[in-house]
């Protein structure tokens, strides 16, 4: 396992960082640290993470994890860990692939259980304890991780296994664990001189800590803000659903009488794409862009600069010009050029779509009397009416057929279909909140493939946006058994409400389908080694299992299996799928320049390559400017709030080009499905499963797709998806 971090609870999320001193000048930190460590002395069969969980499947024992609980099992973790290290180093055997590589890779599971546990649980359910709790076991572990990565004796022994590799007779999975475990060492500094070592570890820890504090001024920043509605005329447009939703919102603040809305994507995207009163939703529109960017005690403006140039430090002394040249290196993309060459590929003929659009909505204001320009929060607005103009359709419309309990029966069912998997509920398990539901996930032959949890709605204590991760993965252990992996889908709805159940627009509706996508990649995982199992591949391709799930989600043949009225049970008419299937490609210029120029900004920030400050408003704009965008659209995530680059250990800087370049794969992948006339069909499925699903990261992630595809991946058909061929 070798490295342990806190970070979101995010696909294989991945970091480094330096030692405790400064957070322990805080009295409070003293004391909790001081109270937990005596209470495991006092009483250490109390801690459930100390002990074999005793639960059904050996699920985290989420009932009996109290914060209290957290810092010691990490202490002991630690040090569990560090006699394993040990227990390699002096050794007297020769060096070999079991005593050195495969115990490594067994290293540390307490360690690994409880960082499983803690860092997920702090992005689904936090608290002030929690972020308190993180902010002093981030610097423990990067120094726990430092100290790993920059042991001499055990590298020299890895180097060792290594530079014989050639005469071990090793099959594929243990060479691709092998090198994977040397290069480990190499990019976490191994190699550098002592003095360099030092600075390394002055960097991690400093990163570590700049990373918990994005991501807690942007829960801050969402958070914090509410707009309340007290006239009901300003309600104009908005569906029964979304003023129900606002109305238990206010209720919940002791504001009767009164909706609200908040910057959570299930009330502020619905807002600002149906709401009558432009004022309204230019307002909340531009809280949502400001987020960490208003100069308060939770702006990320100061963030960004440190992380931006710590990261080009970091990149320095492991010998490369740019962040994103050492973080390619280890991925697909390999280098930035490579990434540029795909985003401005597909920039040109988006930006050009995007303009037509965008007139098209400029037509649709001066067609209903408005003498006004098109701002970035009309786009929604209007771009639904035009839909509604052009394809005779609007959400609305679709909602009522999209429940969320069916929907996720329709991927369960999408799953059965492809690869035989049944999902059958289980009641009694341990939860670490009342909305979430578990399911037991068997094979067709009824052999158990794992657990999964699904946590569904939004909350103050859960960060934004939707995630799959693992509390725990799915390995070969000493003794020979299959551990099968527990896998977790979180997503951010809006809660049912009074009479009305939780019905998803179709955007939704595809993050369900995607994010199950990323748990088929964890639940059908058959590896050895916990370092390449699952959803352990590169960043640009751990996507394609998730992405390619979208496409069944749309399919007519799809819809009818879950599409159902949530009144009636009525399936969808065909008359809907076929409008459904006509205004597939609408508004796809916006969706596609938005999210391009997300990942410019990103790239762009990470390929500097000279240390100095930042002017973050500045530079976006010349970014933005350079790369063409027009004002009419603003980035997916402008920098203040860009999570996926900026915090989760930063597994998304200079990778969130990754999407893109894994919708190449995902897009050849489904028309493989195409081909053989039938998006169900058996052999493509299998093969998809055996060479994909199964094999994680053991082998080379084009080799990969290349034994499913028996080619390399076109562009064409992500081109056509998008309409933009």
């Amino acid at each position: 396992m070798i490295v342990f971090v806190i970070l979101p609870g995010n696909i294989q999320s991945t970091s480094n960082s330096g030692s405790m001193g400064k957070l322990l000048l805080s009295l409070g930190v003293i004391f909790l640290l001081a109270s937990c460590t005596q209470q495991v002395k006092n009483n250490t069969i109390m801690n459930p993470f100390l002990k074999a969980y005793n639960t059904p499947f050996e699920v985290p024992p989420f009932d009996k994890i109290m914060n209290k609980h957290y810092l010691p099992a990490f202490e002991e973790g630690i040090k569990q860990h560090n006699a394993e290290i040990k227990s390699i180093t002096d050794s007297h055997e020769v060096p070999g692939f079991a005593n050195t590589i495969e115990a490594l890779d067994m290293s540390g599971s307490l360690l690994g259980r409880v960082n499983h546990v803690f860092s997920n649980l702090k992005e689904a359910v936090t608290n002030d304890s929690i972020q308190e709790i993180a902010r002093l076991v981030a610097p423990m572990l990067s120094q726990h991780s430092d100290e790993v990565n920059l042991n001499e004796p055990l590298f020299a022994k890895v180097k060792g296994v290594y530079d014989c590799r050639s005469s071990l007779h090793l099959n594929q999975e243990q060479s691709k664990l092998l090198e994977e475990t040397y290069k480990h060492f190499v990019r976490g500094g191994a190699n550098l001189s002592a003095d360099k070592k030092l600075q390394l570890k002055k960097v991690n820890e400093a990163l570590a800590l700049l990373d918990l504090k994005f991501g807690d001024n942007m829960l801050a920043e969402t958070n914090a803000f509410q707009m309340v509605v007290d006239r009901k005329e300003d309600l104009n447009g908005l569906s029964q659903s979304m003023i129900s939703s606002a109305a238990e919102e206010a209720k919940a603040l002791k504001l009767e009488g009164k909706w609200v809305f908040t910057l959570q994507k299930p009330s502020w995207i619905p807002f600002v794409t149906y709401a009558q009163n432009r004022t309204l939703r230019e307002k909340i529109y531009k809280a949502m862009y400001n987020r960490g960017n208003n100069n308060n005690e939770h702006d990320n403006k100061i963030v960004i600069n440190k992380l931006v140039n710590l990261r080009l430090q970091k990149a320095n002394l492991m010998g490369f010009e740019s962040w994103s040249a050492y973080v390619l290196d280890d991925c697909m993309a390999k280098t930035p050029a490579n990434v540029y060459k795909l985003l401005h590929q597909v920039w040109t003929p988006a930006i050009h779509k995007a303009k037509e659009e965008s007139k098209d909505m400029q037509a649709m204001i001066a067609k209903e009397g408005g003498h006004f320009k098109l701002e970035s929060w009309d786009w929604w607005y209007y771009s639904e009416k035009v839909r509604k103009e052009k394809y005779d359709l609007d959400e609305e419309q679709t909602r009522p057929y999209f429940e969320l309990n069916n929907v996720r029966e329709g991927a369960f069912a999408v799953a059965n279909k492809l690869y035989s998997l049944t999902f059958t509920p289980l009641k009694n398990m341990p939860l670490y909140h009342s909305d979430c539901e578990v399911y037991e996930v068997k094979d067709g032959d009824g052999t158990g493939m794992g657990i999964l949890y699904m946590d569904f709605y939004n909350r103050a204590s859960k960060k934004g946006g939707a995630w799959m991760t693992n509390y725990r993965d799915q390995y070969i252990d000493k003794d020979g058994n299959d551990i099968r992996p527990v896998v977790s889908v979180t997503t951010n709805f809006s809660k049912p409400t009074g009479n009305l159940p939780a019905l998803l627009s179709f955007d939704e509706v595809e993050t369900v389908f995607h994010e199950f996508g990323h748990s088929l990649h964890g639940l059908l995982s058959k590896c050895h080694y916990q370092e390449i199992s699952g959803t352990s591949v590169s960043r640009d391709f751990v996507e394609l299992p998730s992405q390619v799930m979208e496409h069944w989600a749309s399919e007519p043949e799809v819809l009818q299996i879950y599409a159902k009225h949530y009144k009636t049970g009525e399936i969808i008419p065909q008359s809907l799928v076929d409008k459904i299937v006509k205004a597939g490609k609408f508004n796809q210029g916006f969706a596609t320049v938005e999210y391009l120029a997300a990942a410019i900004l990103d790239m762009d920030y990470h390929t500097i390559t000279k240390i100095g400050d930042i002017d973050v408003e500045r530079f976006e704009k010349n970014s933005m400017e350079k790369a063409g965008l027009i004002p009419e659209i603003i980035p997916r995530y402008k920098s203040t709030y860009f999570a996926h680059t900026f915090s989760g250990g930063g597994e998304y800087s200079s990778g969130y080009y990754s999407y893109l370049w894994a919708q190449v794969l995902d897009c050849d992948t489904f028309e493989a499905f195409k081909e053989a006339g039938s998006i169900f069909d058996p052999k493509v499925a299998k093969s998809f499963r055996t060479n994909i699903l199964e094999r994680g990261g053991t082998d080379e992630a084009l080799k990969l797709y290349v034994n499913f595809r028996g080619k390399e991946p076109s562009i064409e058909p992500l081109l056509k998806s998008r309409g933009l061929n």
